[in-house]
């Protein structure tokens, strides 16, 4: 027995006198979802040896040996020849032993003053801090895509809603803008978040730090760290960084999820104020008529996933004593299919938002029900002197009429007005017209095609620098 469990080489073996059963094998071992960390893994062990090397702790013969077999164990990783073991439980594992066979001793030199505690927690930072980067790129995509949208419907008058009610007029510009800018609040927070991701937790080795005269500023600078983690027992205990990342993210799927479900209700035919392409679209197995927005109705379901990686990483933490416990290997699937999900999303919604086809006729003749222009009848009373509570009552009054009698505001004679308050004159038709009102909300914010355009230059100005 003793024979047999020593050739099986696990990292520890020596300490114990009968091997890991399967059963365990497969309820601990994280090999087959953290090999996706293979190649930051190499990266990081790559920085340390160079660092051990500069230190005068491992030879520079042993460091080219490291580097030569790390390129070779790479090229197999990207080849897809690479044997992923069982019996060696992670990544950091397959991958030293390959280097072992590959070159020997200094492979077994490479894990000198350091743990597999803050490799990972490195390998790991590394990853999320790509995965910010390619989220960056791609919220910047989907905020060109919007903005391309947002011009070409600078003009397109539609209902602005409160509680799903009509309520004021707006430009369609103006609507796909606010999103634009919500996408743009989580591009902040995201590079908010990749500021304490980037701190550097290797030379915390197991939890203690190490007694080797190692050199943490220079693994950090050439791994591209603004700084180290600056207590070993938080630096490999910590995942706030991966807790954060993932409240960014939830927050950025809540954004997805408002304008999915605007999606779904616009592409309705009761509404039928757009529609989208077909290739994001599916049929009905009994309905031939269906097209069934699928993309923007599974994005609302994966925002709900996205949320529950959250629970599920706080919850993880929050029980753990420091420093490192195995608790910690159930961080990297939420945090993996976090990163999938909102990547995935980012990259569809850009192409669907490009193929978007508005109906501008639809969105007009909906502006003109619900007497979307009375609050620009009671600001030209307020305007003409009336206080405006008295203004809300009397234009509260033309409503009903116009209720009661079956038209809208507009289409009231001016005598008719009148009887409501004598101050309205002839002009205040220009006021109750749908483009009228638009135009009025002539301010920073608003909703005036010409602010609608003074923000699409603004947006472009920040999505190139």
């Amino acid at each position: 027995m003793t024979e047999q469990f020593s050739k099986k080489a696990e990292a520890w073996s020596a300490r114990f006198s009968e091997p890991v059963s399967d059963l365990v094998k497969r309820y601990t071992a994280s090999v087959f979802f953290d090999k996706r960390l293979a190649q930051y893994d190499i990266q990081g062990s790559l920085a340390h040896a160079e660092m051990l090397a500069a230190q005068g702790i491992i030879s520079e013969h042993d460091r080219a040996e490291i580097e030569r077999g790390m390129t070779q164990i790479r090229s197999e990783i990207d080849a897809g020849s690479f044997e992923w073991l069982l019996d060696l439980e992670d990544v950091h594992l397959n991958i030293e032993k390959r280097l072992t066979e590959l070159v020997g001793d200094a492979g077994k030199r490479l894990h000198t003053g350091r743990s597999r505690n803050d490799q990972v927690a490195t390998d790991i930072r590394l990853y999320v801090r790509a995965a910010i980067d390619d989220i960056l790129a791609l919220l910047n995509g989907l905020r060109g895509a919007l903005t391309d949208l947002a011009e070409r419907h600078a003009d397109t008058i539609m209902p602005g809603f409160t509680h799903l009610q009509v309520a004021q007029p707006i430009t369609f510009g103006h609507h796909m803008l606010a999103y634009v800018e919500m996408f743009g609040r989580d591009a902040e927070r995201m590079q908010d978040a990749r500021r304490r991701v980037n701190r550097l937790p290797l030379g915390a080795a197991a939890l203690a730090g190490t007694t080797f005269p190692i050199d943490r500023l220079r693994v950090a600078k050439t791994l591209g760290f603004d700084d180290v983690c600056h207590n070993s027992l938080d630096a490999v205990s910590d995942r706030d960084f991966a807790i954060e990342f993932t409240a960014a993210a939830s927050i950025l799927m809540m954004h997805v999820s408002r304008f999915s479900e605007e999606l779904v209700m616009w592409i309705s035919p009761r509404i039928g104020f757009i529609d989208i392409a077909d290739r994001f679209c599916t049929g009905s197995s009994i309905m031939p008529q269906k097209k069934n927005p699928d993309v923007p109705e599974l994005a609302r379901g994966k925002t709900g996933r996205v949320y529950g990686h959250l629970t599920g990483l706080l919850t993880l933490m929050k029980g753990q004593p420091l420093a490192y416990n195995k608790d910690n290997q159930e961080d990297k699937e939420p945090l993996f299919d976090t990163i999938d999900t909102v990547l995935d999303t980012l990259r569809i919604f850009t192409d669907m938002a490009s193929g978007i086809t508005v109906k501008a006729e639809n969105m007009r003749s909906a502006a003109l029900q619900g007497y979307a222009t009375a609050t620009d009848l009671a600001d030209y009373l307020v305007k003409k002197g009336l206080p405006f509570r008295d203004a809300h009552e009397a234009v509260a009054h033309a409503v009903r009429a116009c209720d009661q009698a079956g038209c809208d505001l507009s289409e009231m004679s001016l005598e008719t007005l009148q009887g409501f308050s004598p101050l309205i004159e002839q002009d205040v038709f220009e006021v109750l017209t749908l483009e009228g009102s638009v135009a009025a909300r002539d301010h920073v914010g608003g909703t005036a095609p010409n602010q609608v355009r003074a923000a699409i230059v603004r947006v472009r100005q920040q999505l190139a620098e």
